[in-house]
């Protein structure tokens, strides 16, 4: 009845996109579903339309940019602030310069954050107000 908890989507299971290692693209990507990035990107990388989706970051890889995904497990370098709105995973080998917002975090030894960590709390049930009925 009074369930608080704000269900969000399960994390993508399958990569649907790959930026190759070796590739440079230069420009903002918008994806859905999975994306996997091996090699470098000069600009921002999110979902489309703030969807659901998976990023990975893989340990060669590198962005310019703001990342905003529901779930991002990073390994390589990001300059730029990221935004995971349900679960964020920085393995040993993530640089980051740039604040993170996550719901829920993991973070292995090793890994390197210059900037803020920025905790999103859950979306709240509204407020009810109980007031005292007037005495006779």
């Amino acid at each position: 009845m009074f369930d608080r908890k704000k269900r969000h989507a399960p994390p993508q299971k399958r990569i649907d996109s790959l930026i190759g290692a070796g590739t440079v693209v230069r420009g903002n990507v918008e994806f859905r579903g999975g994306l996997r990035i091996d090699g470098q990107v000069e600009g921002n990388v999110s979902t489309v339309g703030g969807e659901s989706g998976t990023l990975v970051i893989s340990e060669e890889a590198r962005v310019d940019g703001e990342v905003a995904a529901s779930h991002a497990v990073i390994n390589g370098t990001v300059n730029g602030t990221v935004r995971a709105d349900d679960y964020l995973e920085l393995q040993a080998k993530a640089r980051i310069v740039g604040d993170l917002q996550y719901r829920t975090l993991e973070m292995q030894l090793g890994a390197v954050v210059k900037g803020r960590l920025i905790h999103a709390e859950p979306e709240s049930a509204p407020v009810v107000e109980l007031r005292r009925a007037p005495a006779d």
